[in-house]
């Protein structure tokens, strides 16, 4: 494992010693193949007692009721799933989960808003998210949904076991209640102004535009949002989780967490985590009077379920438990089986995850896996504004797949504009550019004209290398630098400024080529040799890119490496050279064939981006989505 304290080297002040272009020109010029080993058999994945590390990636579960926008996915899905394959490229047993959150008052909202079933509706848009993400290139090992009865099952033994435990508390609840209905209005079947910002369209649990957590009654004007009456306020008798009582030792163990080198916690996360906790705990209701959830098994709430804030992290170990029947070794492992749990989502699930959940699994004292690296980001605007589900503000999912530009092309740039530590834009202009300098005219233009000259000027033969320039190893060790830069970062879940690091080399690859100009070299006798030297440096760095770049855009990458390079790809690991401490290796072996080089990338124009921008900014999203429905 990387040492995580150790200083990121920036591009603009890589040093080079002697010693460091010896090293690069050593190993470079000592070939030997390798292959990455598997670890696990398909569908039966077990943690490892061997050294091996185990890593298991969550996304936040995306809710079930609407059409996820670019927003919803750089935070949560689309980052834990290029964490996943970096991880596999790293040689590290992963284990990555994610599923639909189906339960609770959104998805009865919309199902009265679309005369459907809950059920019919979680189907409906279940397949809905596992199509975009399919064309996303978003997978995971296993992607579930909470409306299972593993998951009731796991929930409820969780819950029983709390409740022995003494964590769980009874109180009744001023709550609204609409008379015309007739039923108790939870969550998001009531909408009010915020007390705080005085927003109009406040949510009966959150307001959208401040963010804050309330109760229903606290609203200012609160209005039922099925027939829009004004509800009365009635008791109600609920369950809580006791947060107070075990807040000594989840302070414990956040302040571990944020406090350990080896742990990652984003900045908004430490802020948000001890923000609450400085503020003291207070007992958190964790039951609703709904009929679409799981239900409450005690006798006295047999007409209540949980809140889907108790039930859906819940969600990860049910999801697993579906997937795989090894699931304990995962959430709860012996002590000789080191799990690392790392989450991804967005600020707004903070609490969540960082409060709520561990709340639970520390107070169960069953031997659960928490946390350990905490990834949220902060929030993905679009152009001026937000996104937003319920209002069909933004680039949704299925509209990205009628663009006509290509998904790779659609992931490169949200994460090349990750919110990493602060808010971003989605800017469709900057979309353009971004592809067409950085993909197009750089990362493209390296790895085409560096294998086009193999193919024309070498019969597509690599040539051969005994003797490597100091232009060649001063190249070389800037190359390892950056390597090394990008696996730190990478470890760190600096998702944004790895791919920065990818773009760097395939800039000093432009460089390198311009600078030795093998297409003059090539055509005199006594310096075509020379020539050789530089392309077969240049399509190896090529080939490298094709594996860095690989978990941003998994079919370039292959494109790169198994079709126009034509290496297997069980030789694209990063094991070899994290072995080398971080010195790459020639790839390609003697009198390698190449694949048929073409072009990765086209130019995108300003007339297809106003076409895009006209068409495709959440005109057909506001189809699907009726009502205030997001989680």
């Amino acid at each position: 494992m990387l040492d995580l304290t150790e200083e990121i080297t920036e591009p603009s002040s890589i040093h080079i010693t002697d010693e460091d272009q010896r090293r690069a020109g050593d190993i470079f010029l000592d070939y030997n193949v390798f292959t990455k080993p598997v670890y696990e058999t398909p569908k039966k994945p077990q943690p490892k007692h061997t050294g091996i590390r185990n890593v298991m990636i969550t996304s936040a579960l995306p809710y079930v009721n609407n059409v996820p926008h670019l927003g919803n996915m750089i935070g949560s899905t689309l980052s834990a799933s290029v964490f996943a394959l970096y991880c596999d490229l790293a040689g590290y047993n992963v284990l990555s989960i994610c599923g639909t959150d189906e339960y609770g008052t959104a998805t009865e909202a919309k199902a009265v808003s679309e005369n459907m079933t809950p059920r019919q509706i979680c189907d409906k848009f279940h397949k809905l998210h596992c199509d975009i993400y399919k064309w996303f290139q978003i997978e995971f090992d296993y992607f579930g949904r909470t409306t299972t009865d593993q998951h009731t099952e796991i929930v409820q033994e969780l819950f029983k076991r709390l409740w022995d435990k003494g964590f769980i508390t009874e109180d009744s609840v001023e709550q609204l209640y609409c008379e015309k209905c007739p039923k108790f209005l939870a969550d998001r079947f009531v909408e009010g102004v915020c007390p705080l910002c005085k927003y109009d369209d406040a949510r009966g649990d959150q307001c959208d535009k401040c963010g804050r957590l309330m109760n229903a009654v606290e609203l200012i004007e609160p209005r039922c949002k099925i027939c829009c009456q004004r509800p009365v306020v009635r008791s109600s008798r609920h369950l809580f989780l006791d947060l107070p009582k075990i807040e000594s030792k989840l302070n414990t163990f956040v302040e571990q967490r944020i406090n350990d080198s080896s742990c990652i916690w984003t900045s908004n996360a430490c802020t948000i985590s001890n923000s609450w906790l400085r503020d003291g705990l207070k007992p958190r209701c964790i039951t609703r009077d709904l009929h679409w959830g799981v239900p409450v098994p005690l006798e006295a709430y047999k007409d209540k379920v949980f809140y889907v804030w108790f039930d859906a992290p819940i969600g990860y170990i049910s999801i697993t438990a579906n997937y795989t029947k090894h699931w304990k070794e995962w959430w709860q492992p012996s002590d000789d089986n080191e799990i690392e749990l790392f989450q991804f989502m967005a600020k707004d699930n903070v609490p969540f995850h960082a409060i709520v959940f561990p709340s639970c699994l520390l107070a169960a004292d069953a031997g659960y896996t928490l946390v350990k690296h905490l990834l949220s980001t902060e929030y993905m605007n679009y152009e001026n504004t937000k996104f937003s589900k319920s209002r069909g503000i933004g680039v949704f999912g299925d509209d990205a797949m009628k663009s006509g530009v290509i998904s790779d092309v659609w992931r490169f740039y949200l994460l090349y504009r990750r919110p990493e530590s602060q808010d971003s834009a989605f800017i469709w202009d900057d979309f353009m550019l971004v592809n067409n300098s950085e993909l197009l005219n750089n990362l493209g233009n390296f790895v085409n004209r560096s294998l086009s000259f193999v193919s024309r000027f070498f019969n597509s033969i690599i040539p051969s290398i005994t003797k490597l320039e100091p232009v060649d190893t001063e190249f070389l060790a800037r190359i390892n630098k950056l390597f090394a830069t990008y696996m730190r970062n990478m470890e760190l879940c600096h998702l944004r400024d790895a791919i920065r690091n990818v773009l760097t080399i395939a800039r000093l690859g432009n460089g390198y080529f311009q600078a030795n100009q093998p297409w003059v070299a090539v055509k005199k006798p006594e310096t075509k040799q020379r020539s050789g030297v530089v392309i077969s440096v240049a399509a190896n760095v090529a080939c490298l890119l094709g594996a860095m770049i690989y978990p941003y855009m998994p079919t370039i990458g292959k494109q790169i490496w198994i079709e126009q390079c034509d290496l297997p790809e069980s030789q694209m690991s990063f094991v070899q050279i994290i072995k080398n401490e971080f010195t790459v290796k020639r790839l390609f072996p003697d009198g390698h064939r190449i694949g048929k080089p073409v072009p990765l990338f086209r130019k995108i124009d300003p007339d297809e981006i106003k076409r895009l921008s006209q068409v495709y900014s959440g005109s057909s999203a506001s189809s699907v989505t009726n009502g205030n429905e997001p989680k």
